[in-house]
């Protein structure tokens, strides 16, 4: 497919437009990640967002378009580093983000996990009948609003130009008026939460009433819906129950603070187990499909027809991987051996250096590895759907046991790789290969949404390169101010600050737990391996649902359920049953309607949706630098904690939401039709 040579696709406005979205997206997906752990693929809302700006510009075209989204895409993916990073400051050893380690830390892992998917673009891309259900949206989404731009009716190119940003804002206005009433005004409660006493247990019964929230089980659709839905009764309705019913309450505590101790203290571990045995189950089945691609690439790149003239064939030049690859490492290198330097002093030199780089090896060779195992996974379930939580999980159990074993065995290591000291360069390398999973996972979508739209491979990978580079500046300050305003769980800036009110930030609260385990000896191997036997239950049942066509039980989406705190489980559901019903309303009225009804309510939905969680992480940033300059918890707060009406407010509001969503897909649908 080649494309005109006049086209004009990288340009300086396409590349300030990007860093712009990127800027945005990255502070979002970064309060998101550490509220709930989750994060929101960005493509398509850049896409939208990038076309209703550049449209006032005559000579903007689908290339340049294509290009802006994929430099915002690194917003989506690079966050995940906030999966491993905070827990450095629950062990004490750090008391802010350092700029520099961490900016550095995540341009580095990004760049590598860019490099590491160039070669695999052809086979994969190209070559390969992979679904890439995000990347082909995203394409679809492009050239759908190509198509409006040409067309002669200036109503209608009046109405397309603005339509997707409009709804992008709905959602995000409406994101922002709750987060306001809710964590600014507090008038609003941000969830419920009910205990029902049974004999000697107590049942428990929350929801939670984020918007983004909502929007991300919208997104997830309803088999992993459901399947949270089962680690939650899994979860609530046995393991909890039955720990609690053998455990011995001290004197005066109420059964449902014993519960939720017990939940964290060992139930979470369950969840750790099914998300672990679940992303190897992943990976091992997708290890043969991509050495056979690794192994068939050089035969089939010399038997490409394509002109070389053909500039959408064309892959960044390996001189230029060389150099940018040498460069990431060598500052992988220099910043692993300044915080080894920092916190391990008594090393000698030669012992630093060795250590240093058999760290920087680890993360460059097992990150290659999860590059091309996450490049695979995000071209079959999509990005969204990759469980680089798990791979975070599995990476810091093999770090782990590497660094104790270098413990026990190099003399030169004795007395230094244990301790919080070993936890601390075991979760700082795993932020590495994060960031390496995490944008290998986005890079291969981006590059097949640009072989459908006939744009240049190369100018794609180095604009998310640029994107890396963008959202690693912008990381660290956002890290800085959600801590300063809120804390995490287990680490709190300033005395007398409400423990109820820090972010969770759950991934890396679980990845510090393995860690110390590991390292103390104190890990409950026996909670792992139950969640290890029940994760391989649900992955044979998950087999039998998929090979006999009756639905599918992702077990990754179930050890969610277990591990992430019930009001997140419980609202990721509502919002994957909405999802659910409203597909069903859209294909039932799609009958009589028509295909181009169906795809404008699709598309409203999915932008609507997007709309949700931008604007309810936004919010949280402002409300967090609100928080930050002036001091106080609540600056905004209207009424009392204690205020009685908040929970049923919430609620109601809530509802409201959920109502609202699906009048206004429906309702737009039938004016589109």
């Amino acid at each position: 497919m080649k494309k005109n040579t006049l086209t004009r696709e990288f340009t300086v406005r396409g590349v300030i437009l990007g860093a712009l979205i990127t800027l945005a997206f990255t502070a979002a997906n970064v309060y998101l990640g550490l509220k709930v752990g989750l994060t929101f693929a960005s493509a398509i809302p850049a896409a939208v967002i990038s076309m209703a700006l550049l449209y006032r510009f005559k000579d903007s075209n689908i290339l340049e378009n294509n290009l802006v989204q994929t430099q915002a895409s690194a917003a989506g993916t690079l966050s995940s580093v906030i999966y491993a990073l905070p827990a450095l400051l629950m062990l004490g050893l750090w008391t802010g983000f350092p700029f520099w380690q961490t900016a550095l830390i995540c341009a580095a892992g990004g760049t590598l996990g860019v490099l590491y998917t160039v070669p695999l673009r052809r086979v994969m891309v190209v070559q390969s009948s992979l679904p890439y259900p995000e990347g082909v949206a995203a394409a679809e989404v492009l050239r759908v609003g190509e198509a409006q731009r040409h067309r002669k009716e200036s109503d209608t190119k009046g109405q397309s130009k603005s339509s997707g940003l409009r709804d992008l804002l709905w959602g995000g206005g409406l994101a922002t008026l709750l987060g306001f009433m809710s964590s600014g005004f507090r008038v609003l409660a941000e969830s419920i939460s009910l205990w029902v006493p049974v004999g000697n247990v107590a049942l428990r019964f929350s929801a939670g009433f984020s918007p983004a929230l909502l929007a991300a089980g919208y997104l997830m659709g309803a088999a992993a819906g459901i399947s949270v839905m089962v680690g939650l009764v899994l979860c609530w309705g046995v393991i909890v129950p039955w720990l609690t019913a053998h455990a011995t309450p001290a004197p005066g505590q109420a059964l449902s603070d014993l519960s939720t101790q017990l939940w964290a203290a060992k139930v979470r571990f369950v969840g750790a187990g099914v998300i672990g045995i679940s992303a190897l189950w992943t990976v091992g089945t997708l290890l043969r499909p991509i050495i056979q691609a690794i192994r068939r690439q050089p035969a089939q790149a010399s038997s490409v027809t394509a002109s070389a003239q053909d500039e959408t064939d064309k892959d960044m030049p390996r001189n230029w991987m060389l150099l940018i690859g040498l460069a990431a490492l060598t500052v992988l290198f220099l910043v692993v051996n300044s915080f080894v330097l920092q916190y391990m002093p008594e090393l000698s030199d030669a012992a630093r250096y060795g250590l240093t780089a058999l760290c920087v090896i680890f993360a460059a060779v097992f990150g290659f590895l999860v590059a091309a195992a996450c490049g695979y996974m995000a071209g079959l379930v999509g990005s969204s759907a990759s469980p680089i939580s798990g791979i975070g999980i599995i990476a810091t159990i093999l770090m782990a046991l590497s660094l104790l074993a270098m413990h026990a065995w190099v003399p030169a290591f004795a007395n230094s790789i244990s301790g919080q000291l070993g936890v601390g360069l075991v979760l700082f390398m795993v932020s590495v290969i994060l960031a390496i999973a995490a944008i290998s996972n986005d890079n291969l979508q981006d590059l097949k949404t640009g072989y459908l739209v006939g744009a240049t491979p190369w100018r794609q990978q180095v604009v998310l390169i640029i994107g890396c580079m963008v959202g690693a500046a912008v990381i660290p300050p956002v890290l800085e101010l959600l801590y300063n305003a809120y804390g995490f769980q287990g680490a709190l800036p300033r005395e007398g600050m409400d423990p109820s009110k820090a972010l969770a930030a759950p991934q890396a609260t679980l990845m510090n737990q393995i860690a110390s385990g590991i390292f103390n000896g104190s890990l409950d191997w026996s909670m792992l391996g139950l969640g290890v036997a029940i994760g391989v239950a649900i992955i044979v049942i998950d087999v039998v649902l998929r090979r006999s066509g009756r639905g599918s039980l992702p077990p990754l989406a179930v050890g969610l359920g277990l591990y992430l705190p019930p009001t997140i489980g419980t609202t990721l559901f509502v919002g994957a049953m909405l999802g659910y019903f409203i597909q069903r309303a859209i294909k039932a009225m799609g009958e009589k309607a028509g295909k181009t009804w169906v795809s404008a309510a699709e598309e409203r939905s999915l932008l609507l949706a997007s709309g949700l969680i931008v604007g309810e992480s936004l919010t949280g940033l402002v409300i967090a630098a609100l928080i930050g300059f002036s001091g106080q918890d609540a600056p905004l707060a209207l009424v009392s904690e204690d205020f009685a009406p908040a929970m049923w407010l919430g609620l109601g509001s809530f509802v409201a939401l959920c109502v609202f969503f699906r009048r206004h897909v429906l309702k737009a649908g039938t004016q589109q039709a």
